[in-house]
């Protein structure tokens, strides 16, 4: 996979980072034990974190900073992490989707930064992080079709795919998924990224089947 940083999102976004997970998988519906480390991180947050102090979190806080930069108001399009940390923290718990989605969330949750989760075999060529174009948008997943002109988003050759916000029906993980690209997205630098991309690898070999033989792992600066 090559995925790349473009120059001009570079420039909004001096400190971004990527932690990049290619893995052969099995995704399953559920996992029990892998719910188990979700729900005894929700919990964690609960004891530790509040909705006020929400947008001050560093990794919340570095994203808004960048959504404004390139022309997206935080408050009306959120980064997937604190999405994730409102519905724990407003008492609406988290849903289960399937085994790689549900580690891309706790990967999110871990890292409290945003991540997002590709099917490869629906993702054409190579992918670039780059700024969402004017007239650029994809249907969102269970969504209504979401605008991303202005947006960080990841796009191959036929356009954008997914962004820190909400990722694109096209490329989303399903059950039947066999190849999937996981991504980290850091915009306040490398610190602990190297760490959480092998907290990703483990989860998805110890969860997820993930073949040793068929999986890459790398950081994108």
């Amino acid at each position: 996979m090559d995925l790349s940083i473009d120059p001009e999102l570079r420039r909004a976004a001096p400190h971004v980072a990527l932690g990049v997970v290619c893995a052969s998988v099995q995704v399953t519906e559920h996992d029990a034990h892998l719910w188990s480390l979700i729900s005894q991180c929700a919990d964690e947050i609960l004891r530790t974190q509040s909705l006020p102090a929400l947008s001050e979190v560093p990794e919340i806080k570095a994203l808004r900073q960048v959504f404004r930069a390139t022309g997206k108001e935080p408050s009306r399009y959120r980064g997937s992490q604190e999405s994730l940390f409102r519905r724990i923290l407003q008492g609406k718990g988290l849903d289960s989707i399937n085994t790689v989605v549900d580690i891309n969330n706790l990967i999110s949750l871990e890292s409290r930064h945003s991540a997002g989760c590709y099917d490869l075999a629906r993702v054409c060529g190579p992918v670039s992080f780059r700024i969402g174009q004017p007239g650029e948008i994809y249907p969102g997943i269970g969504k209504d079709p979401i605008n991303v002109a202005g947006l960080p988003v990841f796009a191959d050759r036929d356009g954008p795919f997914g962004s820190p916000t909400r990722d694109s029906a096209r490329a989303k993980v399903t059950v039947s998924t066999t190849e999937v690209m996981l991504v980290i997205i850091s915009f306040s630098g490398s610190n602990r990224l190297d760490e959480f991309v092998q907290r990703t690898v483990a989860l998805l070999r110890a969860h997820a089947h993930a073949d040793s033989g068929a999986l890459r792992s790398f950081i994108v600066l």
